[in-house]
C-alpha cells in the first residue's frame, strides 16, 4: 500500500511541478510579443521574468519552508497550485506592465509554497540511498514544464496572441489543485507553534549556513542557476535579435524536454558515484558546466539560426542536468526537522542568483556594454564564463569538506 502511495505521490508532485514551470517560464517565451505590446526595454523584460518573480519567491520561500516543517504540506501545495494558476490566467488580461509585475509577484509567493513542502515529503517517503534519483525525477518536471511552455505557449501565441497563451497555460492548474488536496497526505503530523516561529527560523538558518559544505554548495549551484536562467530569459531575444529567426523559438522547447532525461540520468549517476564516496555527487555540477560551456560559446556566435538552435539546445541538455542532484545534496547535510527549510534555502539562492541577478545583469550588458548583431550573445557568454569558473572552484572545495558536514 505504501509503495503504491509513494508511486502516485511522485506522479502528482511531478505533474504539479510541470505546471509550475510552464506558468513561470511563459513570460520568457512570450518576451518578444510582450516587449512590443508594452514598448519595453530588455532590462524591463529581465526584471519582469527574473527579479519581479525571484525576489518575492526567494524572500517568501524561507518562512514557507519553515511553515512546511510545522504545518500541513498537503494544504500548502493545494493552495499554491490554485493561486499561481489563477494569476497566470489573469495575466492574460493585464492592461499595463505594472499589472503584469503585480501578477508576477503573486506568482512568486504562491510558487514559494510548493517545492520546500515537496522536498520534505520526498525525503521522508523514499530511502536516502535513492534520494538523488528520486529528486532528479521530480526535478525533471522543470524541463517538461519549460519545454511545454515553448511548445504550447509559443504555438498558441504564434497563432493567436500572448494574452491567449497566458490563459491556456494557466487553466490546467485550476483542475489539478483539488486532486492534490484530496490525494496527498502528510507523512507525519506537524505542529505549528506561532510563538517560536521566527526565532526558530533564524536558529535553523544559523545552524545550516554555518557549514562550509552548504556554503560552497549554494555558491556553486547558484552560479549554475545564473547561467541557466539567464539563457532561458533571453533565448527568445537571441533568436529574434541575433539570428532573426523567431520561428525557431518554439522548437527550443524540444531540447527542454530532453533535459528531463539528462536530469534523471545525472541523478542515477550521482547515486552510483556515491556508493564509494558520497562527496562525489558534486562531480555532477562539474560535468554539467564543463560539457555545456563550449556548446554555449559556439551556439551564441553561430553563423545562422538553425546551427545556433542545435548547439544551444544541446548545451542546455547538460547545463541544467544538475537540478535534482543539487536539491538532494543539501538534504544530506541537515536534520530531519530542517528538510523543508533546507529546500527553501536552496531555492532562495537559485532564485536570487539565477533569476534575480542573472537576467537583469545580462539585459544591462546588452543595452549598455555591447553593440552590434552579437551584443546579446557577448553579454550572455561573458556572464557564463565568470559563473562557470566560480562554480567549478566551489564544487572541488565542497568535496573536501563534505564528510565533516554530512548528517544523513
Amino acid at each position: 500500500m505504501f509503495r503504491r502511495y509513494s508511486f502516485w505521490l511522485i506522479v502528482i508532485l511531478f505533474l504539479i511541478y510541470v505546471l509550475s514551470f510552464v506558468d513561470r517560464q511563459i513570460v520568457a517565451v512570450l518576451a518578444p510579443q510582450i516587449r512590443a505590446h508594452f514598448e519595453l526595454t530588455n532590462v524591463q523584460i529581465g526584471l519582469l521574468y527574473g527579479t519581479a518573480f525571484s525576489l518575492i519567491y526567494a524572500v517568501a520561500g524561507i518562512p514557507m519552508g519553515r511553515l512546511a516543517d510545522q504545518w500541513s504540506r498537503r494544504k500548502m501545495i493545494a493552495i499554491a497550485v490554485f493561486a499561481w494558476s489563477l494569476v497566470t490566467v489573469l495575466s492574460g488580461f493585464a492592461t499595463s506592465f505594472a499589472m503584469l509585475v503585480v501578477y508576477r509577484l503573486i506568482l512568486g509567493v504562491s510558487q514559494a509554497m510548493l517545492s520546500p513542502a515537496a522536498y520534505a515529503l520526498l525525503a521522508e517517503t523514499f530511502r536516502p540511498e535513492l534520494r538523488a534519483s528520486i529528486f532528479s525525477v521530480y526535478a525533471s518536471a522543470i524541463f517538461i514544464g519549460i519545454g511545454l511552455s515553448f511548445l504550447v505557449g509559443g504555438t498558441v501565441a504564434q497563432n493567436t496572441d500572448w494574452q491567449t497563451a497566458m490563459v491556456v497555460v494557466g487553466l490546467p492548474g485550476l483542475l489539478l489543485a483539488p486532486v492534490a488536496c484530496f490525494f496527498i497526505r502528510d507523512v507525519r503530523v506537524n505542529r505549528f507553534v506561532a510563538g517560536t516561529f521566527v526565532g526558530d527560523i533564524f536558529a535553523s538558518l544559523r545552524d545550516m549556513l554555518g557549514k562550509r559544505t552548504i556554503q560552497l554548495h549554494l555558491l556553486g549551484f547558484g552560479m549554475l542557476g545564473v547561467i541557466g536562467y539567464t539563457v532561458l530569459a533571453f533565448i527568445s531575444i537571441i533568436f529574434v535579435d541575433v539570428f532573426e529567426r523567431p520561428d525557431l523559438i518554439r522548437h527550443y522547447g524540444w531540447f527542454q524536454l530532453g533535459v528531463a532525461v539528462t536530469v534523471i540520468f545525472m541523478g542515477l549517476l550521482a547515486d552510483y558515484l556515491a556508493r564509494k564516496n558520497p562527496a562525489r555527487r558534486f562531480w555532477i555540477g562539474i560535468i554539467a558546466i564543463v560539457a555545456a560551456l563550449p556548446l554555449y560559446g559556439l551556439g551564441l556566435f553561430a553563423d545562422d539560426g538553425f546551427t545556433a538552435l542545435i548547439l544551444l539546445g544541446t548545451a542546455v541538455l547538460f547545463s541544467f542536468s544538475f537540478n535534482g542532484v543539487a536539491a538532494a545534496l543539501i538534504q544530506f547535510m541537515v536534520r530531519p526537522d530542517q528538510r523543508a527549510l533546507a529546500g527553501a534555502v536552496y531555492l532562495f539562492v537559485m532564485s536570487v542568483g539565477g533569476l534575480g541577478l542573472g537576467p537583469p545583469i545580462a539585459g544591462f550588458l546588452m543595452d549598455r556594454a555591447f553593440e552590434g548583431q552579437y551584443a546579446a550573445s557577448q553579454a550572455i557568454f561573458s556572464l557564463i564564463i565568470v559563473c562557470a569558473t566560480i562554480a567549478i572552484i566551489s564544487f572541488v572545495a565542497a568535496m573536501r569538506s563534505y564528510h565533516r558536514d554530512a548528517v544523513d
